[in-house]
């Protein structure tokens, strides 16, 4: 008999690896570092730039999900399924949301290399549909070869109550929001605990660490302390501090002499014609952000200040990124609640000073208007989710005292977050796999940036690179850089404010030198028509190659081809306590109306407590008792509907419930209506990412209404819920949009 043959050895990662950690913020503009211009205090995210490199012609996708699989694995975001965000799937190849096992990503091919790999933070790369509590789960992090996770799978969460996955499950934060908690100190500890137990236990092998902030996504939530200190110094407003900026870029090199600073634009509003009492409002949403970023860069400082403190600092590659340019999601106005643009409610003034006191609290969700987009990108134009430079270019620092040597060093080559994947890859000593699990692997788009490490005349990765994002479209090929007028669809403000074509057959592309021109300033077109076709062409091309075709702005079509579960959304449904929370993408689709009944006794001496709830006051609903009485509320968006019993619960075992139906609140007890309201206008399609997810006899995190404060237990019994939906009409195409955007 054979005696059995020996196991193949472990991998061994090789002895010169660094550690590596890639820390991504969110919707961070060009100019809002320090190191970029800006005059918000980001002191450690600086002393990574003083003691590395940082690169101003460094682009992404215009758009988060996209950006990170571009990052992760290397390739252009079509061309591994990513051309827009996982929350609308569909059946074409470029839109698919789904990364294909040909392109193995980067956590995959270093683990595979003996490396440990861990992530904390954003994710945003599982399809909708996919991210409940069963899966499947070959598309969350564990799936796309991290060892260890602990964050949020979606695009963006409540600072201070979010919705937290570890590893394969579903996990309440650590503390609640009245305990001085907050998302972005929770995962810089959780980093730091990976990093702990993993130096402990094999000192000698090095860690990849994916370390994507929630962070300066909406909602911009900071404790009072950090965004007092900016207290009047935005009151000049935002064309004289981007011109502040500007002449600091200028100064240090970030931006090169003789730019042109683009002029204002129409729709943003000039702010000395603005009231004094406008004024204050806007200048207070900046403040807040002002101190959302030094919050966050204080988190990184932490950070490196436990690195220095285990001698780990200096062998550390550490990467500082942005998904995309600024966001101008808030709108014209700002927003003390984003939810209010997936719903298409609209912003006052008057609501903005009325929230002014709380921006940035837990009674708040806020965005800042899109004035402070245009100046955080400085001089760059428009922001997220254009392919104007404002979208794509965004800050790069890298940081590796051993091996970069250039300490303050600036880089001007035309890089791409697709050449992020074989950087890591060079300065690890792996080589990109030709096979993995059997599966040939498509080619990697990027290149390394290691030669520019130490040459600042190294030629740039590539000569052609494109972009595309909700039809907005451009391609730069040398020094030339030609981009299109067309303005996507979904954000109200947008549609009636910004110049720009609204169909692709009467799309104008422009032309810029970027040689000359860093800034899109100076628009060649008329003076090049020749050239203007060749980049045309060289588009065509490009999108032919990389599945970006066919292409679509309004996501009609899109909504069309859309993905839905295998097992389909049920119409009826029945939910125990002991399982929750439920994820709310397993639930019946509740727009065309639904009863809910819970089996519930009520106990003796009275009811109270929470029967059911799904989110929070930013957006969600509860069933209740309020004084005995059973009440329902509901925020959409911020605005309450509520309807409340004028009798008590009897004691015992009954069937109570709601019923949400042509515009009528109703509540019922043992089938019998007790009492009806109205709802104040659309039920919501979605309730987005506040404290989401089904909990059964008892709330989480923050209420969905004032009156009671979680986890306020239903003092009987809840049996079960069942959920039963009438006739449920599609969603307006515009809604699917508009939900899907606000999500990233």
């Amino acid at each position: 008999m054979p005696e059995p043959s020996a196991a193949p050895p472990r991998p061994r990662a090789s002895r010169s690896a660094p550690d590596v950690i890639v820390i991504v913020l969110d919707d961070l503009g060009f100019a809002q570092f320090g190191a970029y211009g800006s005059d918000v205090a980001t002191p450690n995210v600086d002393r990574l730039a003083a003691g590395g490199l940082r690169y101003n012609r460094f682009h992404v996708t215009a758009m988060c999900s996209p950006t990170r699989a571009s990052l992760l694995t290397g390739r252009n975001h079509h061309a591994v399924g990513m051309g827009f965000l996982v929350d609308l799937p569909v059946d074409q190849p470029g839109y698919t949301a789904r990364i294909p096992r040909s392109a193995a990503p980067l956590p995959r091919v270093l683990r595979d290399a003996g490396h440990s790999t861990m992530a904390v933070g954003k994710w945003h790369l599982t399809p909708r549909w996919e991210r409940s509590a069963s899966g499947p789960f070959d598309t969350w992090p564990l799936g796309a070869g991290f060892e260890r996770y602990y964050g949020f799978l979606q695009g963006d969460a409540n600072h201070w109550a979010p919705w937290l996955v570890s590893d394969n499950h579903y996990v309440e934060p650590p503390a609640g929001p009245g305990d001085g908690y907050h998302l972005s100190e929770d995962l810089v500890a959780t980093a730091q605990r990976m990093i702990l137990d993993q130096k402990h236990a094999t000192p000698d092998k090095p860690y990849f660490l994916y370390l994507p902030f929630g962070a300066m996504h909406s909602p911009h939530h900071v404790a009072p302390e950090w965004s007092e200190p900016y207290r009047g110094r935005f009151d000049h407003g935002w064309e004289r501090w981007r011109e502040e900026v500007f002449a600091r870029q200028v100064a240090s090199g970030v931006v090169p002499a003789g730019t042109v600073l683009p002029e204002r634009p129409p729709w943003i509003q000039e702010w000395d014609a603005l009231s004094a009492g406008e004024r204050r409002v806007f200048a207070r949403m900046h403040e807040v952000y002002a101190g959302f970023l030094t919050h966050t860069d204080a988190q990184i400082g932490r950070l490196l200040d436990f690195l220095e403190h285990i001698g780990r600092l200096d062998d550390t590659l550490i990467v500082v990124m942005s998904d995309n340019g600024a966001s101008a999601e808030g709108g014209q106005l700002g927003t003390p609640n984003e939810h209010r643009f997936s719903a298409r409610m609209g912003d006052t003034h008057s609501g903005n000073l009325a929230a002014l006191d709380a921006w940035g609290s837990p009674e708040t969700y806020p965005h800042y208007a899109w004035g402070w987009a245009w100046a955080g990108n400085t001089p760059l134009r428009l922001w997220k989710r254009y392919t104007w430079l404002g979208g794509t270019r965004v800050p790069l620092i890298m940081h590796w005292p051993r091996r970069i040597t250039a300490r303050g060093g600036i880089r001007g080559q035309v890089v791409h977050a697709v050449d992020l994947m074989p950087t890591i890859l060079e300065a690890c000593g792996v080589p990109a796999p030709d096979v993995v699990d059997g599966v040939a692997q498509q080619p990697v788009d990027g290149r390394s940036l290691v030669p520019t490490f130490d040459d600042p005349d190294a030629p740039s990765p590539r000569e052609t690179q494109y972009f595309e994002m909700l039809g907005s479209r451009s391609i730069i090929h040398g020094r030339w850089k030609a981009t299109t007028d067309h303005v996507s669809r979904g954000v109200l403000d947008e549609e009636r404010l910004i110049r720009g074509s609204r169909d692709f057959a009467t799309d104008r592309w422009s032309l810029f030198d970027l040689s000359a021109d860093f800034a899109e300033a100076v628009d060649l077109a008329a003076e090049h028509p020749e050239i203007v076709a060749d980049l045309e062409a060289r588009w065509a091309d490009e999108a032919e190659r990389n599945n970006v075709l066919p292409l679509q702005d309004s996501l009609q079509d899109r909504l069309a081809h859309m993905v839905l579960p295998p097992y389909g959304l049920p119409s009826r449904a029945v939910y125990w306590p002991g399982g929750e929370p439920v994820h709310d993408e397993s639930l019946p689709l509740l727009t065309g109306g639904f009863t809910l009944t819970a089996d519930a006794e009520v106990a003796d001496g009275g009811a109270d407590g929470v029967v059911c709830a799904l989110g929070d006051r930013i957006g969600g609903f509860v069933l209740r008792a309020d004084g005995g009485r059973l009440a329902f509320a509901c925020s959409r968006a911020g605005d309450l509907d509520r309807v409340t019993a004028t009798d008590p619960l009897p004691e015992g075992r009954h069937r109570i419930g709601v019923r949400v139906h042509g515009g009528t609140i109703t509540l019922l007890l043992d089938g019998e209506e007790i009492a009806s309201g109205a709802l104040g206008g659309e039920w919501p399609v979605a309730f987005q990412h506040g404290g989401a997810g089904l909990r059964i006899g008892h709330d989480a995190g923050l209420p969905v209404e004032d009156g009671y404060r979680p986890p306020a237990r239903w003092n009987g019994t809840v049996h079960q819920i069942e959920i039963d939906t009438a006739p449920v009409a599609a969603p307006a195409p515009q809604d699917g949009l508009r939900t899907a955007l606000h999500s990233d």
